[in-house]
């Protein structure tokens, strides 16, 4: 029994050495290929494109049981069986898969993919430019907003730290309606506080799938926690890979964003010269303090609008 066990505790910890194996070389189907999709195989046009060719086999169960599932379940044939979502690191507990890698019908797989959505996942990390939080893993557009790639193939989206604190809380946040298509680069969220308006350029491009109520009831929320509790949509991306590459992400986000430092400081003069000091802590309401720099020339210079 217990050498039954550390079989299987070896089989699973093989599958793990890549963190982002697709599930079809997780199960051995094709030599080499990365997850570009979150692991949605039901969006995946690799997914679909593998499908399509193992469907033209004349024998249909050779059909079945050359995919990832029949694959998975060859594998761990007489043993327990591991959830894909515990071999692709989505969840960290064990857990068994009782239905033989059939996702489509999985009590437990919608159930994660809802959890995902309403709650936003773990706390991410920060790393500070200039003071500014940069939040590790999410992908920032030139017009101060980001996007975070989840699990399920949706996407999460928000402001950024910068600006948030530049231009402090907002009296009301205007947010898309539900199914409306986004253009990356194109105004699609927008603020206003004290008559003064703002509109925000849309990270990426997809079909908004959620907004988050809590934040248009307490803008401060999005102030205070921009990077979790306060994100405002979810989208479906539609162009994931492409989009990406138009944004910063890990180190050229912190260089980019301490760069938008740099601007702010030589606008504000001399006297806020230690918000250029990384790690120094920038007041939460540049504009409410700095009113001279006025609203318009601090929504042209950075928000790009």
């Amino acid at each position: 029994m217990q050498t039954k066990k550390l079989k299987e505790k070896k089989t699973i910890k093989a599958f793990q050495v890549v963190e982002n194996e697709c599930i079809w070389m997780k199960a051995g189907v094709v030599n080499f290929k990365l997850c570009e999709n979150a692991y949605d195989c039901n969006t995946c046009p690799f997914d679909k494109s593998m499908q399509i060719a193992m469907g033209k086999r004349k024998d249909a169960t050779e059909r079945k049981s050359s995919g990832w599932s029949g694959n998975l379940v060859k594998q761990f044939e007489g043993s327990s069986r591991p959830c894909r979502h515990a071999l692709t690191g989505r969840v960290g507990a064990p857990k068994i898969c009782p239905n033989n890698y059939e996702c489509y019908h999985c009590a437990y797989d919608q159930w994660l993919d809802d959890w995902d959505i309403s709650l936003g996942g773990n706390a991410p990390e920060y790393r500070l430019a200039s003071g500014f939080r940069v939040a590790e893993g999410y992908y920032y557009h030139k017009g101060h907003s980001w996007a975070l790639f989840e699990h399920g193939g949706i996407a999460r989206v928000g402001f950024d730290d910068f600006l948030v604190r530049l231009f402090g809380v907002a009296d009301e946040l205007r947010l898309p309606s539900l199914g409306r298509k986004m253009k990356q680069g194109k105004p699609g969220l927008a603020f206003s506080r004290e008559k003064n308006e703002a509109e925000v350029l849309f990270p990426i491009s997809g079909k908004v799938l959620a907004v988050n109520h809590t934040a248009t009831e307490y803008p401060g929320i999005s102030h205070e926690d921009p990077y979790q509790s306060g994100w405002l949509c979810i989208v479906e991306p539609e162009l994931p890979m492409k989009d990406g590459r138009g944004l910063y992400y890990g180190e050229d986000s912190v260089s980019w964003m301490e760069k938008e430092s740099q601007r702010l400081v030589a606008m504000i003069g001399p006297e806020y010269e230690n918000l250029s000091s990384t790690g120094a802590e920038p007041v939460k309401d540049v504009f409410g303090n700095f009113p001279e720099l006025g609203w318009d020339r601090l929504n042209k210079e950075f928000l790009r609008s």
